[in-house]
């Protein structure tokens, strides 16, 4: 089997139409259509079929499309493994929320610059959805993302990902509002369920959070503000507007008191994604690997802030949102 035409079936699997697969990889959707045709001719097996004004893969075209995957990463990892004695050396591309940013990736870059200076990173700040497609359209190499244990995001199967870090989420309310602190997480949403709650604007997951424990508590919360930035957050609850999650491991603006939530517990998840096949590319596995011993090292569970929000000190702001 030709390998292009078997990635083309691959990109038909994952986009839809051939007008996609065509406009993505630069060719006309004439080519894609006689590719796929070639491609079928080959395995004996009719691949796809019309379906109105477009065409769908058959069941042994989705079949041969996921082998497909499997296939092209064998083959891409066989290129790279050629010659794995080989000084990493280009230029890594990472999108990443901003914590993950701060507290995994720019620890090694210092030992990334002095043992290994044909390695560089490319960072773009992107919350976990942004990050996954630019995965998707093979625009940056390495992903950091979260979801948390409350509300578990899948992986695609085209894709790998390592866990890193995990940090608790608190419920942050007014400091005055606080009394006996309840025993359990429905119990301390339950005191609040007259209140308006705040969650992200830019991502579902602390949404899907607050909505999971609250039916626990037996009410559906009111969704008053959206809101990216964890100040923000934090001054709209001072100024009794709502209450929302906050990690619980970093401080807070005076007016503002964390309530544990426990049974069930609300922790973030931090992984490290890169698209199946890629990692053991050179300078991506030794970014990997840095990433790993860093974690290891720190033996602590961070916390994590929306993208691009915290009130960091002056030695954390430098270069840690650069595109």
């Amino acid at each position: 089997m030709d390998l292009r035409r078997l990635r083309l079936l691959r990109e038909l699997a994952r986009l839809g139409s051939m007008r996609e697969v065509a406009d993505e990889l630069g060719l006309t959707t004439s080519t894609v259509s006689q590719q796929l045709a070639a491609l079928s001719r080959e395995v004996g097996a009719t691949l796809i079929e019309p379906q109105g004004r477009r065409v769908r893969l058959t069941p042994a075209g989705r079949r041969l499309a996921e082998h497909a995957v499997t296939i092209l990463a064998a083959v891409e990892v066989a290129r790279l493994d050629l010659d794995p004695r080989a000084e990493p050396a280009g230029t890594v591309r990472v999108a990443g929320f901003a914590t993950a940013v701060r507290r995994s990736l720019l620890p090694v870059t210092a030992d990334l610059a002095a043992r290994h200076p044909q390695v560089r990173l490319r960072i773009h700040e992107h919350e976990p959805a942004e990050a996954f497609a630019l995965l998707a359209t093979d625009d940056v190499d390495l992903a950091l993302t979260y979801d948390y244990n409350l509300a578990p995001a899948p992986v695609d199967r085209t894709l790998e990902a390592i866990p890193l870090w995990s940090a608790p989420w608190s419920l942050g309310v007014p400091a005055e509002a606080v009394g006996d602190v309840p025993d359990n997480a429905a119990a301390v949403f339950d005191r609040f369920r007259d209140r308006g709650w705040i969650v992200n604007s830019r991502h579902t997951a602390d949404e899907v959070v607050v909505r999971t424990i609250a039916s626990m508590a037996g009410f559906e919360p009111r969704i008053a503000h959206r809101a990216d930035s964890l100040e923000l957050v934090q001054d709209l609850i001072v100024a009794g507007l709502g209450v929302g999650l906050l990690p619980a491991d970093q401080p807070t603006v005076p007016g503002v008191h964390l309530l544990p939530l426990t049974g069930p517990e609300a922790r973030l998840r931090s992984y490290a994604v890169t698209r199946r096949g890629r990692s053991a590319w050179p300078p991506l596995a030794l970014i990997l690997d840095l990433l790993r011993v860093a974690d290891d090292r720190s033996g602590v569970a961070p916390g994590r802030d929306r993208p691009g929000t915290t009130r960091p000190t002056p030695d954390q702001t430098a270069g840690a949102d650069s595109t």
